[in-house]
């Protein structure tokens, strides 16, 4: 199996249901995405908005949570208060983690949990009804998992393309961010 290829010509995933290995795959692709778009922004640069853009460090932030908050659903539980917590606090520079070290290990315990899940689901439950958020708007197992996979996906292509425009524009070198975490 080559490594060069993107993870859905890899071929299956040891003990991922062959109708759940497309967001097995999806996820994989992610983290290698994002590690090579994020790898080695600065903080300034990870935490900058050009244009108003939301930032990479929110787009990896919100890959993490998100993907808690989707499987949670998709077990049938109801989100916990510490991941609403979390979710609010995503587009906050100040709250850890902050480095894009830091942030791509969050990513990638988040996408290791994700893909161990789908080790476990039974695929008798891929059609079971979930309910979604407060409103419990209704969904079901594949549902929910295939979302978590374009949902990140989604943003895996924001952080690329906003990681490109911060490079390719300077930002960030000496941005908001770092002039006000430099102050004593």
């Amino acid at each position: 199996m080559s490594t060069s290829r993107e993870f859905w010509l890899r071929g299956p995933l040891e003990g991922v249901p062959p109708l759940l290995m497309p967001v097995a795959h999806a996820l994989l692709q992610s983290r290698n995405d994002l590690r090579e778009a994020a790898a080695n922004l600065s903080p300034a640069e990870l935490w900058d908005q050009p244009g108003g853009a939301a930032s990479v460090g929110f787009h990896l932030r919100h890959i993490g949570g998100s993907l808690d908050r989707l499987f949670t659903y998709a077990r049938g539980q109801p989100v916990r208060d510490e991941q609403l917590t979390a979710l609010r606090r995503e587009g906050n520079p100040c709250s850890p983690p902050v480095t894009a070290k830091e942030l791509l290990v969050f990513v990638d315990m988040a996408i290791d949990d994700a893909v161990r899940s789908l080790k476990e689901v039974p695929e008798q439950e891929l059609l079971a009804v979930r309910a979604v958020g407060r409103a419990k708007r209704p969904s079901n197992v594949l549902g929910l998992l295939f979302h978590a996979a374009e949902h990140t996906q989604r943003h895996t292509g924001q952080v690329i393309t906003t990681s490109k425009i911060i490079r390719g524009s300077g930002r960030g070198r000496c941005g908001k961010f770092e002039l006000e975490s430099t102050r004593g």
